[in-house]
């Protein structure tokens, strides 16, 4: 495969904070920072480098930000979906993900949305498989693994544990943290970037496809700094070196040569949730 990056976002809001049991019962939704500030302005930070990016969001959001996620679509980048309330995928049965998806997919279609792709919380596919997002009519879905690839009519675009920010400090991902670095201990900001740097320099050299994992609300933690660094890098590698390009983009290309990407994709069946 051509050297191709997808540069994505996952969360959104409470909508995991309220999953995980962090806010109280009564708790007013609809105005979380992520979403009133952190997120208008990295989209003005994306604006300015030309990158079109894949954003993971919880159906919730639909319902509490639908303006926002309008502009989102808008401004070019792709919204896609990371269950309705961060549910752990691998954890739900095949009829519970079948329910959750369509209420999903519904949720945003009433504020003009079409889904195309699912990333699955925990990164796990769990017991519906592919099955339930092929009769959703879904084109791809991006679990943790590695290699494009395709099965049952499905994209996949895996995602690497190591190319997500949360790996970085997470104790349950303390394992990643010593593939990465060979220490157990937190890994900064800067060697984090510096890390995913190095891994844009094989890809361009090499090939293949390569997902970064970022979230809104670690945008804080990285620091403009960082995160400017690798925007950049991003921007200029997209000038040549490689194709950045959102994941349903990626996802039709595969679709298109069945034969060349089938079996592809090797799954991490890891768990840390």
């Amino acid at each position: 495969m051509t050297a191709t990056l997808a540069l994505t976002f996952d969360n959104l809001g409470e909508a995991a904070e309220l999953e995980m049991g962090a806010l109280p019962a009564d708790a007013a939704l609809g105005g979380h920072r992520t979403a009133t500030e952190v997120l208008p302005a990295l989209l003005d930070r994306l604006d300015g480098r030309g990158i079109a990016a894949t954003f993971f969001v919880e159906g919730l959001n639909a319902e509490l930000y639908p303006d926002l996620l309008r502009e989102v679509a808008g401004r070019g980048h792709e919204v896609a979906y990371h269950a309705w309330r961060h549910e752990q995928w691998g954890a739900l049965d095949a009829a519970e993900q079948a329910e959750n998806l369509a209420r999903g997919v519904a949720a945003f279609e009433r504020i003009g949305i079409e889904i195309a792709g699912l990333r699955p919380p925990g990164g796990l596919l769990g017991p519906g498989g592919l099955g339930v997002l092929r009769e959703a009519g879904l084109r791809y879905c991006s679990p943790a693994g590695t290699g494009a690839g395709t099965e049952d009519s499905v994209a996949l675009l895996p995602f690497q544990w190591r190319h997500l920010d949360a790996s970085c400090v997470l104790p349950p991902l303390a394992a990643v943290r010593e593939q990465m670095a060979g220490s157990p201990d937190p890994i900064d900001p800067a060697a984090f970037v510096d890390s995913l740097r190095a891994e844009i320099d094989r890809l361009a050299n090499d090939g293949g496809y390569m997902a970064i994992v970022l979230h809104p609300f670690m945008l804080d933690w990285l620091g403009e700094e960082q995160l400017d660094a690798l925007l950049d890098r991003i921007a200029a590698a997209s000038a040549g070196e490689l194709r950045v390009a959102r994941c349903r983009d990626i996802a039709d290309r595969v679709l298109s040569h069945p034969g060349r990407f089938q079996g592809g994709t090797a799954l991490d069946t890891a768990t840390w949730a």
